[in-house]
């Protein structure tokens, strides 16, 4: 899942990327209010993570930008600002969730969990999928009820591709959920090639068909049906 975290403060973002890169995330972030604009008007994100005082701007506008663009993000407030006005104006502007300063880290993760799976998997903990099935919070794969080893990119790759079954994704798309800034430094896409090679070989092992179709020129479809 790709993460953008808006905030400020130095040491804050170090933890809280620090503890969502343990976390699994690939986490981005952005320091003041126009590489946060810049970064939300541009990429797509599972969930963003909005200050709402910023240099240069507030985090107010960036939920408004986001709402305006149509963008699939969820997101959580988080700030020091914790008077009923400025949590009920983020909500009006229709961030999901308000976060107050100081919090534990660990309840950040379980808002994080529980929000992206309200918006992309109707609150359900697990995903079935034919003979797959993915236990969100635990990371954990299974086919025909036999545990799949993944590598974390392997993982983000198959979860993606669930989320998007049916439909085309292109290899960039991809490369950004993935890698999100570093995609931009890479000459070519081969390397989704190998992380698709392996994951679905380990899917394969296990007895499930391979819905991975291959469209050339453009990307994958993940089809089920």
């Amino acid at each position: 899942m790709k993460i953008l975290l808006i905030e400020d403060e130095a040491e804050l973002r170090k933890s809280i990327k620090q503890y969502l890169h343990q976390e699994g995330y690939l986490v981005e972030s952005a320091a003041d209010f126009v590489k946060a604009s810049e970064k939300a008007g541009v990429y797509d994100y599972d969930c963003i993570l909005v200050d709402i005082t910023l240099p240069k701007g507030s985090g107010l506008d960036i939920i408004k930008q986001l709402k305006e663009n149509n963008s699939k993000a969820g997101v959580i407030i988080i700030s020091a600002k914790n008077s009923s006005s400025d949590k009920i104006k983020g909500l009006d502007l229709g961030a999901d969730d308000y976060l107050a300063k100081p919090f534990d880290l660990a309840e950040l993760n379980s808002r994080i969990k529980a929000l992206i799976r309200r918006r992309s998997f109707d609150g359900s903990k697990s995903i079935v999928v034919n003979e797959i099935t993915i236990i969100l919070d635990e990371r954990h794969v299974k086919v025909n009820g036999d545990t799949v080893n993944l590598t974390a990119k392997e993982y983000d790759l198959l979860l993606f591709f669930i989320i998007n079954k049916n439909r085309v994704v292109s290899k960039n798309a991809i490369a950004e959920h993935l890698w999100g800034d570093d995609s931009d430094q890479m000459d070519s896409h081969d390397f989704i090639y190998v992380h698709l090679r392996n994951l679905r070989k380990k899917l394969m092992n296990k007895g499930c068909t391979d819905y991975v179709q291959t469209i050339y020129g453009i990307g994958y479809n993940f089809k089920t049906n």
